[in-house]
């Protein structure tokens, strides 16, 4: 039946598990069914791994786009099958780069670049997953797609190996980036070979490692006095529904148009300037009940976070049936 906790978790994930165990652990430690993520991490990667729980799945489309902070290792002397440290590691005879050549070469990696994502990817081709076919043998091409690096920087250099050395790189970019091609291309672009080593997601959106839960923080909380009788007992750590969207506009309803919105259904109000992009829709108390988009002169709910019930007017209705647009479960 569920815990009724909503909220987000912003967990740093630690290198080894995978985004879904992270996924699993939480709905089973909070006794709550409906968790998705932000944007996967591959399982040797750390970082910012912010969960969504129950209502919470409903936004996590809006932040689906939010750009991404990295630190990552970059080895030089070596090109990987996978362009991590998990594949298959050739090495490549050519002289390393130094750190000053490698600090030059970063400009051309800045803006606006186009990328070629890597082999070992989820990108479907064909309808199978490019990984999938790469271990199978097959060829995987891939288009570029067009991304953009904020940020890149070289914050350290460990050259006491000269034919391999590392460098570590400081990275913002929009969503969607890889940073294994990042590191894949610059040793390339160096006329030699890179792969990436090591990768910590220092921040998703408005979400930053500083204040993430740590997996120790999650377990200690999960096993507290009351938590297994009330797995409430862990709303302390997560965030309002709507942390991270406050750059969205938002309108506050009066009570008579609550069980309409709670509905799913259009209703006009004049103290929002129409636009394009969605609208955080408020109760009178500062409860955040739906986002919403303007449409023909009204304001229509695409997603519903209240049960109809709890506006007093309409009897309660499942959460899929009171979401007009059959919002789903989010990610997993």
């Amino acid at each position: 039946a569920g815990s009724g906790l909503d909220g987000i978790l912003v967990l740093a994930k630690p290198p080894g598990p995978t985004s879904h165990d992270m996924v699993s652990l939480v709905r089973r430690i909070s006794a709550t069914r409906r968790v998705g993520h932000g944007g996967t991490l591959d399982p040797f990667a750390s970082g910012v791994l912010p969960l969504f729980l129950g209502r919470a799945t409903r936004v996590v489309e809006y932040h689906l786009g939010d750009e991404k902070a990295y630190r990552a290792t970059v080895c030089f002397g070596a090109a990987s099958t996978t362009d991590d440290l998990e594949g298959e590691l050739t090495p490549f005879p050519g002289p390393a780069p130094d750190r000053a050549t490698v600090e030059a070469t970063l400009g051309a990696f800045r803006g606006s670049i186009e990328q070629t994502p890597p082999a070992y990817s989820a990108i479907k081709v064909a309808g199978r997953r490019a990984y999938a076919v790469a271990r199978a043998g097959g060829t995987v091409e891939l288009r570029p797609r067009t991304v953009t690096i904020g940020r890149l920087d070289l914050v350290d250099w460990d050259g006491s190996d000269p034919e391999r050395p590392v460098a570590t790189v400081e990275v913002e970019c929009s969503a969607g980036t890889y940073i294994r091609a990042i590191a894949r291309d610059l040793g390339a672009a160096l006329g030699n070979a890179a792969y990436l080593g090591a990768l910590v997601r220092t921040a998703s959106g408005p979400f930053r490692l500083e204040t993430a839960v740590s997996l120790d923080a999650l377990r200690q909380a999960a096993d507290g006095d009351s938590a297994d009788d009330d797995p409430a007992a862990l709303a302390g750590l997560l965030l309002p529904v709507d942390a991270g969207l406050e750059a969205l506009a938002s309108v506050t309803l009066v009570a008579a148009d609550l069980p309409r919105v709670a509905r799913g259904q259009a209703v006009r109000t004049t103290s929002a300037e129409p636009g394009e992009a969605p609208v955080r829709l408020f109760d009178e108390a500062g409860r955040l009940v739906a986002i919403g988009r303007w449409r023909g002169g009204t304001l229509l709910p695409d997603k519903v976070l209240v049960d109809a019930a709890s506006t007093g007017d309409l009897p309660d209705r499942p959460a899929h049936e009171a979401d007009a647009h059959g919002v789903g479960d989010g990610p997993a």
